[in-house]
């Protein structure tokens, strides 16, 4: 028959990160204050926290004798955001935009001077698109390659595209990398990218970047639609709907303030 209390390893759990808690809180805290504002016995306290430090979770100062945290914490939550799976948190946003559209939905990368895709989802109407995942696109063509580059700087989009060959796909295709680099800066500003029928005739394509817990732009998360089906009025909800997903998506890899409001 339970006595109500808890087994002695639940209760030591419970109190390393109570612990924990109140460190984070406090650049650094003594012995005395921390069992106070803790309820706990000083003693209990003092032989939990030469644990953590032994273990590099926690470490002292020499003059004070004041407790604080290490980087240790950040190193084990940095390496648990390297291991998330872009793809399947991807997934799950891009089949309910895939539900309320219909439409062609991508998730892509840079990869050198190329965009990568790294998932699809297919139009439910059979629409017949030339790209599939592990196939590369160039970057000034599409809308995804729109936003990987949009927050670079102009000297890092040249290193990036040097060595690349502008070939028009269609009428609309940018011609060079300074036609390109005219575009990007409304891109950034406006928070999406557009293929106006540059990559494919009879395709619109819309983009929004997918940012990283530093921040950083990771992928681009589009979609696509033949220009019969595209309205300024789908435009607008598209986007939103992009914008929206993507920020949940960031959320995940750890972005803390994505900046595109959906």
């Amino acid at each position: 028959m339970s006595n109500g209390k808890q087994p002695e390893s639940v209760s030591s759990v419970l109190k390393t990160f109570a612990i924990l808690q109140a460190l984070s809180t406090q650049k650094d805290i003594g012995i005395s204050e921390l069992a106070q504002k803790l309820m706990m016995s000083k003693s209990t306290v003092y032989r939990f926290l030469q644990t953590m430090k032994t273990l590099g979770y926690v470490d002292q100062d020499g003059e004070s004798e004041n407790y604080s945290l290490t980087l240790k914490l950040f190193e084990l939550g940095s390496s648990a955001l390297e291991y998330v799976d872009l793809v399947d948190i991807a997934d799950i946003e891009m089949r309910r935009i895939s539900e309320l559209t219909m439409e062609a939905l991508h998730l892509g990368a840079l990869d050198g001077d190329s965009i990568i895709y790294i998932h699809k989802i297919d139009s439910k109407y059979n629409l017949r698109m030339q790209s599939r995942i592990g196939r590369r696109n160039p970057l000034y063509s599409t809308a995804i390659g729109k936003v990987l580059l949009a927050e670079r700087s102009e000297e890092e989009v040249r290193d990036i595209l040097a060595d690349v060959a502008f070939a028009k796909s269609t009428e609309l295709t940018h011609e060079n990398i300074d036609s390109l680099l005219s575009e990007l800066p409304k891109v950034k500003e406006q928070g999406y990218g557009e293929d106006n029928e540059e990559q494919e005739v009879g395709l619109r394509c819309l983009a929004v970047p997918v940012y990283d817990r530093f921040n950083c732009v990771v992928a681009g998360l589009s979609i696509s639609l033949p220009t019969i089906r595209f309205t300024d009025e789908k435009k607008e909800t598209y986007i939103s709907e992009l914008h929206a997903a993507a920020g949940r998506i960031s959320e995940k890899l750890g972005c803390r303030n994505y900046p595109h409001k959906g």
